[in-house]
């Protein structure tokens, strides 16, 4: 059986430093309170995004419906799941090539897997994998063993499933006798293909304490090790050399806030700043 570092790299390319995956935060989509483009319009700018991050030469892309607020918690309505669908499956004609990502908040993992199955897409972030914890939307249950038969009973199993650990925007007291070490480890014993780490919110870096620990788990275990919030172009030094991937969706917007448009001079200069970090690492 494969590892889950020679899948990964088989997605992402053999390579020196990190993967950079690009966020495409899809706009409001319907039945949802913010909601108020036509569909065509929300996929247009979806594969707008998506193309000029290939253009720049970012690795990877990610499909988030961030614009959903207030998420519901752990399902979605059909009308998201079909939303998701259109956008990701134009979204790979698009940028064909490129590795593709689907993440539905807040813990839709079942739906998330469907639509990256049905729309040709590669992995999935799936958050509440393992252990259970306090969200914005209330309790978040453990969804692992669930999840995997799900993506084994509908052929899926080519779609990596990258989970979040000590999950961003949540309250993690009733796990507060585990370290994030133990966390990763049981995210790997219950076959993970990747760890997510992120810090306190979205665009808070991670902490670089707590992602040595995790890199000591992942590097033992053969498993990639993903950033997935916080970083910029001043720091992404810091996290390069340690993770596998990187994901980066606020700073390449205007003013660095995730509701606003891909800014092209933010992404510019984030993959300028890394073939300088590359020319070091060779």
């Amino acid at each position: 059986m494969d590892s889950c570092l020679s899948r990964f790299s088989r997605l992402f390319g053999s390579r020196v430093g990190a993967a950079v995956v690009g966020m495409v935060h899809v706009q409001a989509l319907p039945g949802t309170p913010r909601h108020q483009h036509p569909m065509d319009a929300i996929v247009e700018r979806a594969c707008r995004e998506a193309a000029l991050y290939q253009e720049l030469g970012l690795d990877g892309v990610l499909v988030e419906n961030m614009h959903d607020v207030p998420y519901l918690r752990g399902s979605v309505g059909p009308e998201i799941t079909a939303g998701m669908a259109r956008v990701c499956s134009e979204v790979r004609r698009a940028v064909p090539k490129l590795p593709l990502g689907v993440q539905i908040l807040s813990g839709a993992n079942k739906e998330a897997l469907a639509v990256a199955h049905v729309s040709g897409a590669n992995f999935i972030r799936a958050e509440g994998y393992v252990f259970s914890h306090v969200a914005d939307e209330g309790w978040m249950d453990a969804c692992a063993g669930e999840l995997l038969r799900y993506r084994k009973s509908i052929g899926a199993e080519n779609v990596l499933v990258f989970t979040d650990v000590k999950k961003k925007h949540s309250s993690h007291a009733v796990t507060a006798d585990l370290s994030i070490a133990e966390m990763a480890e049981a995210s790997h014993f219950f076959l993970s293909d990747g760890v997510v780490l992120t810090g306190q919110a979205t665009g808070s870096p991670v902490n670089c304490r707590e992602m040595r620990e995790v890199r000591d788990v992942t590097a033992t275990h053969g498993i990639p090790l993903i950033i997935g919030s916080g970083v910029t172009e001043t720091n992404v030094e810091q996290y390069y050399k340690c993770a596998d991937a990187l994901i980066v969706g606020s700073h390449f917007k205007e003013n660095s806030h995730w509701m606003n448009d891909v800014d092209r001079s933010h992404v510019e200069r984030f993959m300028e700043n890394l073939k300088e970090l590359n020319h070091s690492l060779e």
